[in-house]
């Protein structure tokens, strides 16, 4: 039987928002350069410079975590146009292909804010991949494609802000 693309997960960003980072990062410095400069010009202001060093290493680190969630899983034939490959593409650009055996755990997360949901897919040999937020996808084309993977989804465990509970 021919598989043809079937688009399991996609996340609504596929971009690697560079633009809205680094206007956010311009934007600390120029405060820290601001308070540095005119609230405390005669005193030590080493506190400014370990905060913009502590804030690039905090959004370099961010931004290393992001570049590797999800927006894109596809089941796509593999080579011989026998079986199915799952292709999982990340938002820094990389693209790897994983046999559906090697799915352990599909969870979906539910946002109870805005109506999206987020992956979490655990593959063999530890490794966890998470989406990035998106359209919540159906159930059960995951459970069809990975049959031997624990399939479920969950909401979030956060209320409504401003709903008392």
């Amino acid at each position: 039987m021919p598989v043809g693309e079937d688009l399991l997960w996609g996340a609504a960003d596929h971009t690697m928002r560079r633009v809205p980072r680094l206007r956010r990062m311009a934007v600390v410095a120029c405060c820290l350069g601001f308070f540095a400069l005119v609230l405390w010009a005669e005193s030590d202001v080493r506190w400014a410079a370990s905060a913009a060093v502590a804030y690039v290493l905090a959004e370099s680190a961010y931004w290393l975590w992001d570049r590797r969630r999800l927006v894109e899983a596809r089941l796509v034939p593999d080579g011989a146009g026998v079986g199915a490959v799952l292709r999982l593409r990340r938002a820094g650009g990389r693209t790897t292909e994983h046999d559906p055996g090697e799915v352990v755990r599909v969870l979906v997360v539910h946002d109870n804010v805005d109506g999206s949901a987020k992956l979490r897919l655990h593959l063999r040999k530890r490794r966890l991949c998470f989406g990035r937020p998106g359209r919540p996808p159906v159930l059960t084309a995951w459970r069809r494609v990975c049959p031997g993977a624990d399939v479920g989804d969950r909401h979030a465990r956060w209320g409504m802000p401003g709903i008392p509970d």
